[in-house]
């Protein structure tokens, strides 16, 4: 039986009205015994200029392609894009029950810095800001394609997310469809909408701000908090207040504390364990030219910015296994309320500069 979050999370199952699944908290599992795989710690990237490295300025890349030298942020077409112009117009599926279609759209690299050895945790707030802005008009550039259905930006940080280059950078992707995740939360904001004639995220907002304990970070235009349904250790959503369905229709204020709420978040991150904390970030934005169907707002969409950390301790990654891969929903090793009273309690100046 539930008593609310009091005895840490154990025992629980927590319905994520964005994904419309459960999610089971069992944060007794975090101190049962392990002889599994562990991972170290990442090391630290010491030269500001790697002459080795593709993302760096001047340098080449494996295309032949020289990099500009810039000197805040640079954008090119990804040397082995996932989707492009040139895939090929004539694909047939084998069967009548599959499908097949051009995996046309566009796949470009983002560079947040020239220097090799910074983060989004080292960078100062108008750094970031910076990214934001690039994220703005990439997304408005290729969302206006026709083509186009879902503009994807992430970051994939650490070795053991699978980044072989921790030159801090992110990718954009252009894609004709519409990402599962994005899909399910379109719907599920557009039904919300409609049954009960309010935003989800604003009252997923509101919860978090009645509750407190999950809160990390808030000023007058963005929050950040460790959800309430967090599958992840440490999972962070950083969310304007004001319902935007992209991240080009934020005002400027609105984007200088989107980046004040980016430093904030991943300076706790690399405070826990003092080390470059790995995580996915992922920009969840509203698709492009998509009818839902069934009369639904288009418009109920909320663009935010989700963190998903794979260690739960310093060493210990949280395998995906039977439950998530097999079964589809997650069991999280740790409740949500702990995790975020540990990033709570981490300063806010970065362990470098302390």
């Amino acid at each position: 039986m539930s008593d609310g979050g009091q005895s840490g999370g154990s025992w629980e199952q927590r319905w994520h009205p964005l994904r419309e699944e459960w999610v089971i908290v069992a944060a007794h599992r975090q101190q049962r015994p392990w002889t599994g795989n562990t991972v170290a710690a990442p090391a630290a990237t010491a030269v500001a200029y790697d002459p080795g490295c593709y993302l760096c300025p001047g340098n080449a890349r494996v295309s032949g392609a020289v990099n500009a030298r810039y000197a805040n942020t640079f954008v090119f077409d990804n040397d082995h894009p996932c989707v492009g112009a040139d895939a090929p117009r004539e694909v047939a599926a084998p069967s009548p029950i599959y499908r097949a279609a051009p995996a046309v759209g566009a796949s470009r690299v983002v560079c947040f810095s020239p220097r090799h050895d910074l983060t989004l945790a080292e960078m100062p707030a108008a750094a970031i800001a910076d990214v934001v802005d690039v994220w703005r008009s990439q997304t408005r550039e290729l969302g206006a394609r026709p083509e186009v259905r879902q503009v994807l930006c992430f970051e994939n940080k650490g070795e053991i997310v699978g980044v072989s280059n921790p030159h801090p950078h992110g990718q954009i992707y252009a894609t004709s469809f519409v990402w599962k995740t994005f899909d399910t939360e379109h719907a599920a904001s557009a039904r919300h909408q409609r049954d009960t004639g309010r935003g989800l995220m604003a009252d997923i907002i509101r919860a978090e701000q009645q509750d407190g304990r999950r809160v990390l970070h808030e000023d007058e235009h963005v929050i950040a908090f460790v959800p309430y349904f967090a599958r992840y250790a440490y999972e962070v959503y950083v969310v304007p207040k004001r319902r935007v369905g992209h991240v080009f229709e934020l005002s400027d204020a609105e984007v200088a504390s989107l980046a004040d709420a980016l430093s904030a978040v991943t300076i706790r991150y690399d405070n826990l364990w003092r080390m470059s904390f790995p995580y996915v970030q992922v920009l969840h934005q509203a698709p492009f030219n998509v009818d839902i169907g069934d009369g639904a707002d288009q418009r109920a969409f909320h663009f935010y910015i989700s963190f998903h950390p794979p260690l739960r301790q310093p060493t210990l990654l949280k395998y995906l296994a039977g439950p998530e891969i097999g079964g589809g929903n997650f069991v999280s090793d740790t409740g949500p309320e702990a995790k975020a009273a540990e990033l709570r309690a981490q300063p806010p100046l970065h362990y470098k500069r302390a």
